[in-house]
């Protein structure tokens, strides 16, 4: 299983914004030049192979992850495009113990989603981490 800490401290090891400032859920006090990871809802059935679960070589952790910058859209577009890149680059990799075979970008470029409340510039990316079953 790939668990959304696992992939908070992968996205953090990419070093686009702080530790600190890469979170999990809901933070109340947004601080700026932050990274969001969301669970993100899929639609239709649990993917399993014919024979059952215990034929089943890999899952799917779909994931949104939230680029909330600043108030300058240059820094903030740079920054979620930064992101990406680094993200597109990856071929396979290991998250804490877990193979992760294929990340499958689900938008063709970060997507500007306009400003918070505050006027710092959001961007959102929609991915998806295909992972070896245990």
């Amino acid at each position: 299983m790939l668990t959304l800490q696992e992939v908070r401290q992968y996205i953090s090891g990419l070093q686009i914004a702080e530790d600190s400032h890469v979170y999990i859920g809901k933070l109340d006090n947004k601080k700026q030049k932050s990274i969001g990871v969301y669970n993100r809802k899929m639609d239709g059935p649990a993917h399993i192979a014919l024979g059952g679960l215990s034929c089943t070589s890999y899952d799917t952790r779909p994931i949104s992850l939230l680029v909330h910058w600043n108030k300058n859209v240059s820094e903030s577009e740079e920054a979620a495009y930064r992101l990406y890149e680094k993200i597109r680059e990856e071929s396979s990799l290991v998250i804490g113990n877990t193979e992760v075979n294929f990340i499958a970008l689900q938008v063709p470029q970060p997507v500007d989603v306009g400003t918070d409340e505050n006027g710092v510039y959001e961007y959102v990316i929609w991915l998806d981490f295909i992972y070896q079953r245990k």
